[in-house]
């Protein structure tokens, strides 16, 4: 009994995967050269406001320690 009911699991799951794998391949694709080329078209255009091109400034940077550490 235990056989059969691995062996419907496993038809199940076969049915699951094979579902989903046409889903997915049904879904409309866009083209990585379309997609790289905005990305680094949007790159170029933001980056004088990229803090990790430009810094951040001292006095603004809320991560900086308040204090020095001093050793007695």
């Amino acid at each position: 009994m235990s056989g059969k009911m691995c062996s419907s699991n496993s038809v199940i799951q076969a049915q699951k995967l094979v579902d989903q794998l046409q889903l997915e391949a049904s879904m409309e694709r866009i083209k990585i050269s379309l997609t790289a080329a905005d990305l680094v078209r949007y790159c170029q255009d933001h980056r004088r406001s990229d803090p990790l091109l430009t810094g951040i400034a001292a006095s603004s940077n809320p991560f900086k320690d308040k204090k020095t550490c001093v050793l007695l």
